[in-house]
């Protein structure tokens, strides 16, 4: 009984400290770079396929564009509404895209 509780502790001892040595990524700067028009590139994959528009993505560092793309509708949605970036509480977030 004494083996298994000191194996116990010990597993839960690695999770905590894999989990403390995570750093929290700074929140991007309140200026997002202007979005770049970027068409999609004609003619779509298939007919379930959307445009996903290009757009900044924040690194902790600094902006890096990643730029647009098809995307293949999930069964039973019918829209796609894509990510944006927000403020809210002081800060920018993004909130991915998604099917509706």
């Amino acid at each position: 009984m004494h083996r298994r509780h000191l194996f116990a502790s010990a597993a839960l001892a690695l999770v905590a400290l894999a989990a403390g040595g995570a750093v929290a990524q700074p929140a991007p700067p309140a200026v997002i770079p202007p979005l770049r028009v970027e068409p999609p590139p004609p003619p779509p994959p298939g007919p379930r396929y959307a445009w996903e528009p290009g757009h900044w993505h924040w690194d902790g560092v600094g902006w890096e564009w990643r730029p647009g793309r098809y995307v293949i509708r999930r069964v039973g949605w019918h829209e796609y509404v894509p990510g944006a970036w927000v403020f809210r509480h002081g800060h920018w977030v993004w909130v991915p895209a998604y099917w509706r």
